[in-house]
């Protein structure tokens, strides 16, 4: 893997939905590269920090309501 195809496919590896055959190849890559490591770290951080600041929000119950009434009308 190259350092091109790892910027495309490191937001998946920080998902956790990337196939096992192109995670291998990306583990191997930041095995033998400082600065995709670094930026695995530094990616790993910044969803941590906004996570913790962002926490849950949940939608009011009218809006779901109102939601749920929209979508009856339709069927």
């Amino acid at each position: 893997m190259l350092c091109d195809e790892y910027r495309r496919v490191v937001y998946f590896f920080l998902d956790g939905s990337m196939g096992q055959h192109k995670l291998m190849e990306l583990e191997t890559h930041l095995t033998i590269c400082r600065d995709c490591t670094e930026r695995t770290t530094i990616q790993k951080k910044l969803r941590n920090f906004v996570r913790q600041r962002l926490g849950r929000v949940s939608a009011p119950e009218s809006l779901k309501v109102r939601v749920v009434q929209s979508l009856r009308v339709v069927e």
